[in-house]
């Protein structure tokens, strides 16, 4: 990258991005004006001299990926996709944080054009780069070849004190820094202040000398304001490190140019009237005009698209030569940028016969992965330190580690994360939000709730990211209640677009897999299904996972009572849910009361039946036939529990109506 030269026509664009984005602020009475101010010469340097992107083709592969993990600060963003010429007019940016607009208070994947990935929650954002830059190293390792340097882009994040205080970007940053992610480049908004206030009452470390712990090379900028030089100079000599990430520490004013700058009662809040004319005079606007943009700054930033049409053009070429030399690489990566999945590949996962012996749902889960990922390259998995323990490295798989460390490659399948489970999450929609590759990672049940901040914003974007989570329940036995997430299901279960899947038997696993990949073996892909069928029942039992056998247990010793008792198992609420209604009360029908079976906490199961049966508070710790004793979870007292359920209905007497059949369904 040459020398930074000037252009007439940087002052008034940098002036343009910080009228504007008040403006933003201002018409919707709400939102973050400071950080805008502040960052907006770095955006207009980044954007005008290094990132490369199509903004008529927001998708094009080989872009440089851009986050912004600071997601308060999105009005700067709005800003620049509207200058740089992306779908997003100038009304979209008068109806900032408005009903059903293109510019929402935080910026949502999928939803606005440009936007890489939902940020928001702070540190999210952060650890998602770190994923796109894993994304990068491996697909660059399995298909670059001599004269084709296809995957190349990289993958800049602006951040600020407020993610670098959360836990989730110094998971991510410590496990980039081993990585040796030299494709990442974070832009850190040192501004000292958060929404307390100045940052000395709370995080006073020093960000530096952390970060070259983490093997990050450190660059600083002492006055993120107006040098221009300086910004150029530290992102260009980022680029020339390839064997570490870098983070640029830029010292910056928020909100800067207002009467308030530097102060925290600029970071939230919309400019008063007299702030916004007196701001506009400094830079030269108009002071009674709103949404003022300079022709000279539309045609200034009508070179970034140019030039992204360019070089998609130029990739374009060098992937169709590629395809000739070639054609099997060309053809698996252009159908994994597609998303599309090998043809015939589901039929590896394996089906069972009733006959089959029993296994453990987590060697079932290991022989899944197994069969399937030789044809399936796209998954790209990992666990949390527990690889022994959740069985999800296959025997062929190779570590992505850097080469330099002996310990693989990046071509590598399988990433050891550490104990790292919110940044393990995080970064899995990092590599899910870049393309072409379907993450797969695992933990116990319980440690999910560590990571909950980043499988809840994987449902809001629809990243198809697969957790894999083993040890559910009081089945854990000795390791006692710290370890037994009796509570976990129902939060995940509760979580829109979350797919919960809890499977009892080999089946029920290949269908989850199934789902999970295909977005549909049998009965299982449906959800719930009837196991065991009774004409003209007096009651049904309803389970999931491992107590589905206990169901099974307690309906033989029901019907040699004379008690007829069906068994569905529902491993998959939300896949059921999705079914048509005469399906859904075919299995879940009227008739006769329902009991729903589960070793973990009963909420939620009143949507499904009448009676319900699981754990009323936390588990306990011992053999874990001995703790399902305690709580009463056996075939013989669940017996007894379906007689008492049946009685009770019988006497109450009247028509037993499906919990299914609502007035209404929302």
């Amino acid at each position: 990258m040459s020398s930074f030269t000037a252009n007439p026509a940087d002052n008034v664009a940098i002036a343009t991005i910080r009228t504007l984005a008040v403006d933003v602020v201002g018409k919707a009475n709400s939102g973050h004006p400071g950080a805008p101010l502040g960052m907006a010469p770095v955006s207009h340097i980044l954007f005008s001299r290094f990132l490369n992107a199509n903004p008529k083709n927001s998708k094009w592969f080989n872009r440089d990926r851009f986050v912004l993990s600071n997601g308060h600060a999105c009005a700067l963003q709005y800003v620049l996709l509207h200058l740089l010429g992306y779908k997003l007019s100038m009304d979209d940016l008068k109806a900032f944080r408005q009903l059903d607009s293109k510019t929402p208070g935080h910026p949502e994947a999928n939803h606005t054009d440009g936007i890489e990935v939902t940020t928001g929650p702070l540190g999210q954002g952060f650890a998602n780069g770190v994923g796109m830059a894993i994304a990068q190293a491996h697909l660059a390792a399995v298909y670059n070849k001599d004269g084709f340097d296809l995957i190349t882009n990289y993958t800049y994040v602006f951040t600020g004190d407020g993610c670098l205080m959360e836990g989730v970007a110094s998971e991510a940053a410590s496990l980039g820094g081993h990585l040796q992610l030299g494709n990442l480049i974070v832009i850190y908004d040192d501004n000292h202040i958060s929404i307390d206030g100045d940052t000395a009452v709370a995080f006073t470390e020093n960000v530096e000398q952390r970060f070259l712990a983490y093997g990050w090379q450190v660059l600083h900028v002492d006055n993120g304001d107006t040098d221009l030089v300086g910004i150029h100079n530290a992102i260009a000599e980022a680029r020339k490190e390839k064997n570490k990430p870098t983070i640029i520490r830029l010292r910056t004013t928020i909100g800067y140019g207002s009467k308030q700058q530097g102060t925290h009662g600029v970071h939230g809040s919309p400019l008063k009237p007299d702030d916004i004319v007196a701001l506009k005079t400094k830079f030269g606007f108009a002071p009674d005009q709103k949404f003022q943009v300079p022709q000279e700054t539309y045609d200034f930033y009508s070179e970034f698209g140019k030039r992204g049409a360019a070089l998609e053009a130029e990739w374009n070429s060098l992937l169709a030569a590629y395809g000739q030399k070639y054609p099997n690489e060309h053809a698996e990566l252009t159908r994994r940028i597609s998303g599309k999945l090998p043809e015939g590949w589901e039929k590896n996962l394996p089906v069972y016969k009733p006959t089959d012996p029993a296994q453990a749902s987590r060697k079932l889960s290991e022989i899944v992965l197994t069969a399937i990922i030789p044809s399936l390259p796209d998954l790209l998995g990992g666990s949390a330190d527990l690889t022994g323990s959740n069985l999800t490295k296959v025997k062929s798989s190779v570590d992505f580690q850097p080469p330099s460390t002996g310990l693989g490659t990046y071509a590598g399948t399988y990433i050891r994360y550490g104990v790292r489970e919110h940044g393990m999450g995080a970064i899995a929609n990092g590599l899910s939000a870049y393309g072409a590759i379907i993450p797969f990672v695992a933990t116990f049940l319980n440690f999910v709730s560590y990571a909950s901040g980043a499988v809840r914003l994987s449902a809001l974007s629809g990243h198809q990211v697969i957790w894999v989570a083993t040890h559910d329940s009081i089945g854990l036995g000795e390791d006692g209640p710290t370890h037994q997430p009796v509570e976990t299901a129902i939060a995940l279960r509760a979580t829109p677009n979350l797919a919960f899947w809890r499977p009892a038997d080999g089946n029920e696993t290949s269908a989850a897999y199934l789902v999970a990949l295909k977005f549909s073996i049998e009965k299982a892909a449906r959800g719930g299904y009837v196991l065991h069928e009774e004409a003209n029942e007096d009651l049904t039992i309803v389970s999931t996972g491992s107590e589905v056998s206990i169901a099974v247990e307690a309906a033989k010793k029901l019907k040699a009572e004379g008690i007829k008792t069906r068994v569905v198992s529902l491993p998959c609420w939300l896949t059921f849910d999705q079914q048509d209604e005469a399906y859904r009360l075919s299995v879940l029908r009227s008739g006769a009361p329902i009991l729903s079976l589960e070793a973990l906490s009963t909420a939620g199961w009143a949507k499904y039946s009448h009676e319900q049966f699981g754990l009323a508070a936390w588990g306990a710790s011992g053999p874990y036939q001995k703790v399902y004793e305690k709580f009463g979870i056996t075939g013989s007292n669940i017996a007894v529990v379906g007689k008492k359920v049946v009685d009770f209905y019988k006497q109450r007497g009247g028509q037993v109506v499906s919990p299914l059949v609502k007035a209404f369904h929302l």
